[in-house]
C-alpha cells in the first residue's frame, strides 16, 4: 500500500515538473520574441502562436500581491484582475443581472505539443496556474465557464481543430463548441424568454488569412491562407442573417472572439449567431477588436448612459475574452461603473 501511494506521489510530482518545464520552455520562447521584437512564433506542422498567450502560460501566480510584477498593465494599481471582475459582478447582481465569465483558453494550452515537442496534454496540465486562478475567481463568487477540458476533448474534431492554425482566434468548430457550452450553462437562467425555431445552420468551408501570419519575423516562412469549417446560421423564414437585439435579455460582451466570423474573417458564423441558433433568439452584442478587459466595459457604460432602461432589459451577461487578457491587457483592470 505504501508503495502504491509512493507511486501516486511520484506521478503527481512528475506531472508538476512537466508543467513547470513547459512553462520554462515557453519563457525562453517569449524572451526570444521580445529580444527580436516579434509578436508571433511558428510551432510545428504549420501552427502559429501569439507571444502574449505564451507569456501568460509561462508565468507563475499573476494575481494578488504578484500581479504588479507579472502584468503588462501600464498602471500598477490596475494589474490585478480580480478586484475589477468582482466589482463588475457585484454591480450587475445589484441590478438582478447574472454574469458568466468565459475566458477563451490559450491555443497553446490545447495544442501544447505544437509549440513544445513531446508535451502530452492528455496526461499533463499545461496551464495549472490559470486553472488555479479560476478557482480563486469562483471562491470570490464569480461564475466561470472554463472551456479547456471541452476543447482538449474535441481538439481533433472531424470537422477540424478547435483553433485556427494561423490565427489567434478559435476556429469555426471552436466557436460552435463554445456556444453550445454557454447555452447549456445559461439556458435555465433565461426561462420565460421568447424562443423560436426560425434558425437554420449549414456547415461551409471558409478561407481565411490569419492575423498571426503578419506578426512573424520578417525572414520567417509565411504559411498563407488557411481553410476552416464554419457553421453559417440564417433565419429559416427569410434567409436573413442574425441581427443582435438591443432588447434581448442576454448580452454577449467581450473582445474580438465575440466578433470573429460574425463581422470579420466570415459572416453569419460568429458566437452571437451560434447562440441564437442554440437559444432560439438573438442576443445583444457589445464587442471590441481591442481589449476585452476594461475598454469593453466602458462601451457597456456608454450604452447604458444613452438608454437609461438598457440594463433593465438584461438577465444575463456573458463576458467572453481571451484568457491572455488577465496579464497582457495594457490598460489594466480598472473598476468602472456600469451606469450613471
Amino acid at each position: 500500500m505504501r508503495f502504491f501511494f509512493a507511486l501516486l506521489l511520484l506521478a503527481a510530482s512528475g506531472a508538476r515538473l512537466a508543467a513547470h518545464d513547459f512553462a520554462a520552455e515557453l519563457a525562453k520562447t517569449v524572451q526570444n520574441l521580445e529580444q527580436n521584437k516579434t509578436a508571433a512564433v511558428a510551432g510545428s506542422d504549420g501552427w502559429l502562436f501569439f507571444g502574449g498567450e505564451l507569456r501568460l502560460l509561462s508565468l507563475g501566480r499573476f494575481w494578488g500581491n504578484d500581479a504588479v510584477k507579472m502584468s503588462r498593465a501600464h498602471k500598477p494599481d490596475l494589474a490585478d484582475p480580480i478586484p475589477a471582475i468582482v466589482d463588475f459582478q457585484q454591480q450587475l447582481k445589484a441590478r438582478g443581472i447574472e454574469l458568466l465569465v468565459v475566458p477563451v483558453p490559450p491555443k497553446a494550452s490545447v495544442y501544447p505539443e505544437k509549440i513544445v515537442s513531446g508535451f502530452d496534454v492528455r496526461t499533463k496540465d499545461p496551464a495549472p496556474v490559470l486553472h488555479q486562478f479560476y478557482s480563486e475567481l469562483r471562491a470570490a463568487g464569480i461564475d466561470v465557464l472554463d472551456l479547456s477540458a471541452l476543447f482538449i476533448q474535441k481538439r481533433d474534431d472531424r470537422r477540424g481543430a478547435v483553433f485556427c492554425k494561423t490565427d489567434s482566434h478559435w476556429s469555426g468548430v471552436g466557436c460552435v463548441l463554445a456556444a453550445e457550452a454557454i447555452a447549456d450553462k445559461i439556458r435555465p437562467r433565461l426561462s420565460g424568454s421568447a424562443a423560436s425555431n426560425d434558425y437554420a445552420a449549414e456547415w461551409k468551408e471558409a478561407q481565411i488569412s490569419g492575423d498571426l501570419d503578419g506578426l512573424l519575423a520578417k525572414d520567417g516562412h509565411k504559411p498563407g491562407p488557411e481553410k476552416i469549417a464554419i457553421q453559417s446560421v440564417s433565419k429559416k423564414s427569410n434567409g436573413a442573417a442574425v441581427e443582435p437585439d438591443a432588447n434581448s435579455p442576454l448580452l454577449l460582451l467581450g473582445d474580438s472572439h465575440t466578433l470573429v466570423y460574425h463581422e470579420f474573417l466570415a459572416e453569419r458564423a460568429g458566437l452571437v449567431d451560434q447562440l441564437a441558433l442554440q437559444l432560439g433568439f438573438a442576443p445583444d452584442l457589445i464587442g471590441t477588436r481591442g481589449s476585452g478587459a476594461t475598454p469593453v466595459r466602458i462601451n457597456l457604460y456608454r450604452h447604458s448612459a444613452k438608454d437609461f432602461g438598457y440594463l433593465a432589459k438584461k438577465k444575463v451577461i456573458v463576458w467572453c475574452f481571451a484568457a491572455r487578457e488577465f496579464t497582457e491587457a495594457t490598460e489594466g483592470w480598472e473598476k468602472r461603473p456600469i451606469a450613471k
